[in-house]
């Protein structure tokens, strides 16, 4: 057999070895790098009688669109012990479902979610006049979303910074 052709056999399987394991060991897709949550606040401080908003967008970080998501805004632990009065006022931007009114905030985004793409809602909360203030006011949000039709999910509890609001 002419060592030409068998060395050209040999030399075209190392290609394609060096392809295969380059595809098995491949970085993961850039957005595998994005959060899938992320918060702001409109302002760094508040005091009695202010309002404060908050933006918090949901980036679809699954590879199928996805369907349903929930939120809900709670106070963290030093917030809870610190004596500031507040409550939650309002929701907007892609919220479909809110509930406002006490401690904490629950909000529905809008779905679906296509693959890469993000969607956004607004929490409102207003620090009572007669809040003694002094520290500052966070919060953590646990958040559920469906995706593959329903079929999977994924849920936890983000302490995600861009809550935290200094009450003075």
């Amino acid at each position: 057999m002419d060592t030409t052709f068998v060395n050209m056999k040999r030399f075209s399987l190392s290609i394609l070895l060096a392809c295969l394991l380059g595809l098995l060991f491949a970085a993961p897709p850039a957005h595998a790098d994005t959060p899938i949550l992320a918060v702001s606040s409109d302002t760094a401080s508040a005091t009695p009688g202010s309002s404060v908003t908050l933006t918090l967008t949901f980036t679809n970080v699954h590879d199928t669109p996805v369907q349903f998501i929930y939120q809900s805004i709670q106070p963290t632990w030093t917030t809870s012990q610190s004596g500031a009065l507040y409550s939650f006022t309002a929701c907007g931007a892609s919220a479909t479902a809110c509930d406002t009114g006490s401690t904490g905030g629950v909000v529905h985004q809008t779905a679906p979610v296509a693959v890469g793409a993000s969607t956004t809602v607004t929490l409102t909360f207003t620090v009572a006049a007669n809040s003694p203030c002094g520290e500052r006011i966070d919060f953590y949000t646990y958040l559920y979303d469906e995706y593959q039709a329903g079929g999977a999910n994924e849920s936890g509890i983000y302490d995600v910074p861009g809550t935290a609001v200094a009450c003075a």
